[in-house]
């Protein structure tokens, strides 16, 4: 076993689908929270933490990026995982048989259709994978659940009905962290630099500051304010950028963006995923 990933969420979840498809060789540990998965890494118990960062349907994840910058860890990777939702039931159940599905509050939205269809009262369970793990622990066909297949399969459920989500494009990105920096990678691929930062309080700044990109020809992918410390004043910034750290154009880019900021931390440089094409 070539060491130990770390997600949020019971065995079965959509973030140790994440683990399985992109680090298959790696035992999955499973975390109560984003800090425990954090802190996992951190002292030792594993090697990378899976973290989810935005979805295609619902948004940013919550506190995602405000855990990101103080955790001490450095993204050395990106995933980006094919959210499918499934019905599962109990061994000899039908789909006619279910009346009620549980499943997490964000996944119930996404498949109002197919549970209209079918007469299916969903219900808010805490997490996906718990909501499998509940129906697998019970005998009612009656009962249900809105989770992966991967979950059928660690609490040995049926497939009731595959992918019932109503958007054929629920994808979420993942970021895969390390206690150590990878900047030697140049790999054949485009290279995202990940970086926040706080603008200085001058008039224009966050203007000025996005300038050298610019200029330089650097492409800023992702670009996001979050508020910190409780302050509506107090603004940071995420962003995404193409590029390495050591190209000429992202150091321009870079010393321009240090000129108008107070504070700015690369959170990490990995190649580009195949997927964000």
């Amino acid at each position: 076993m070539a060491g130990r990933i770390a997600f949020q969420g019971e065995p079965g979840a959509y973030s140790h689908q994440a683990c399985a498809e992109t680090r298959p060789d790696m035992e999955a540990l499973p975390c109560r929270t984003f800090e425990d998965v954090i802190e996992a890494v951190r002292s030792g118990d594993a090697d990378l933490a899976m973290l989810p960062v935005e979805n295609t349907t619902y948004g940013r994840v919550a506190d995602i990026h405000r855990l990101l910058p103080e955790s001490g860890l450095h993204i050395i990777d990106e995933a980006f995982v094919r959210v499918h939702i499934n019905l599962l039931g109990i061994k000899g159940a039908k789909l006619d048989d279910v009346k009620t599905a549980y499943s997490h509050l964000v996944l119930l939205p996404q498949c109002s259709e197919f549970l209209r269809e079918h007469g299916i009262h969903g219900a808010v369970s805490p997490d996906n994978a718990r909501a499998a793990r509940d129906v697998s622990e019970g005998t009612d066909k009656t009962v249900g659940a809105l989770a992966s297949e991967l979950a059928a399969e660690v609490y040995g459920l049926e497939v009731l009905a595959k992918h019932i989500e109503d958007n054929d494009h629920n994808t979420t990105r993942f970021l895969v962290m390390s206690r150590e920096p990878n900047l030697a990678r140049r790999g054949n691929s485009e290279m995202i630099t990940t970086f926040v930062f706080r603008v200085r309080n001058i008039p224009a700044a966050l203007y000025k500051a996005m300038g050298g990109f610019a200029t330089n020809g650097v492409n800023m992918t992702k670009l996001e304010s979050y508020m910190v410390d409780g302050s509506f004043s107090a603004t940071q910034f995420y962003a995404d950028i193409e590029g390495h750290p050591n190209d000429k154009s992202v150091q321009l880019a870079l010393e321009e963006l240090d000129y108008f900021t107070s504070e700015v931390k690369i959170l990490g440089v990995y190649p580009a995923a195949k997927a964000r094409a």
